[in-house]
């Protein structure tokens, strides 16, 4: 099998590879599309020691059984399936809880176990959902990051979310402007420091957007919500000043909600979210439940997930990979399409 292959530190090849078996429990399943996730742009960037080469990478993916492992029931070869990215033991306390992405033991595609940079890769079958007749591959890809949006939109589900601040417009955030409408019909406002990528979510529905560069965002925000504040902030980039942001842009009593890695260690005023009674949850990919609402989402045809996405053969993969490590324009998301009928 054609693979995108990650062989060392700074590099990335289309190399030919035996094709994976599966074992008990496991489906074979043929890659249709793939999206390259922004994780692993950044680890990729940074030599993180959380994707060691050799290794493929690719954990958001679609694609059709070709071969069922020992033991497997209710999937069967040539089921279309939608895969998670996280793999997880299904028996520990967060499983029993419904919180599979916290599992004690997970395993995350392109990290822990070979990924969907490939034609073929080795799925689990508790990790599949059945894909939709009415959804192209790449709109079926897309359905582990909108899952994404999904989770940071529900961490709190007590809290009004009429108005939902969104920092960072690349692909994780626009998923969370994307559920903040669905979800709870919220007013959003999103900053990001890319003008194409305001453009895109003025385009899906944001009803202001500002750039720190060039404007204030207090401002911006007094000026959207008269003397409002938000009640609800995601932070989908997860650098330093995103982070102080969003507590600054919390109403007292709100949530804030931090998605995004950028950056690991910051100082911040920490009287504010006592005082203020201010929360701040993280959140991480999303639980299967999670996902099978993203799905749910996508089939109803409610959100536009595609039309800001760039697609890449498997043979110009580390074209688009590159591209989408430029972060510029309108390069927001990459997909690779595996098949012709993908568009």
């Amino acid at each position: 099998m054609k693979a995108l292959f990650y062989p060392k530190w700074n590099s990335l090849e289309v190399v030919d590879l035996p094709a994976p078996a599966p074992g008990p429990g496991e489906v074979l399943v043929q890659v249709q599309s793939c999206g390259i996730c922004g994780s692993e742009l950044e680890t990729f960037r940074s030599r993180s020691p959380r994707r060691m080469p050799p290794l493929i990478m690719g954990h958001e993916f679609c694609g059709v059984i070709t071969q069922a492992g020992p033991g497997v029931t209710g999937w069967k070869e040539g089921d279309q399936i939608i895969s998670h990215a996280v793999v997880h033991c299904g028996t520990c306390r967060f499983c029993r809880d419904g919180q599979s992405n916290l599992c004690a033991s997970r395993q995350i595609f392109g990290m822990d176990r070979a990924g969907g940079f490939a034609e073929y890769v080795v799925v689990p079958e508790r990790v599949l959902f059945q894909w939709p007749a009415t959804l192209s591959a790449r709109e079926a890809a897309l359905a582990e990051p909108l899952a994404n949006g999904v989770n940071a939109l529900q961490l709190d589900p007590f809290q009004p979310k009429d108005r939902v601040i969104v920092i960072g417009a690349g692909p994780i955030g626009l998923m969370c402007l994307l559920a903040a409408q669905v979800l709870s019909q919220s007013s959003v406002i999103v900053c990001d420091l890319i003008e194409e990528r305001l453009e895109v979510a003025r385009r899906l529905g944001a009803i202001a957007t500002f750039s720190p560069k060039t404007q204030d965002a207090q401002t911006v925000v007094s000026h959207t919500w008269g003397e409002g504040m938000a009640d609800y902030v995601i932070d989908a980039v997860g650098s330093g000043p995103t982070k102080r942001m969003s507590l600054d842009l919390v109403r007292p009593g709100g949530t804030v909600v931090w998605v995004g890695l950028f950056e690991n260690s910051f100082q911040f005023d920490s009287y504010p979210v006592t005082l203020q009674q201010k929360r701040v949850l993280g959140s991480y990919s999303g639980s299967q439940s999670d996902v099978r609402k993203a799905i749910s989402i996508l089939a109803s045809k409610a959100v536009d997930v595609t039309s800001w996405v760039k697609p890449f053969s498997l043979e110009q993969g580390g074209e688009g990979f590159r591209a989408m490590l430029q972060g510029k324009g309108d390069n927001i998301k990459g997909v690779l399409d595996f098949s012709r009928d993908s568009h």
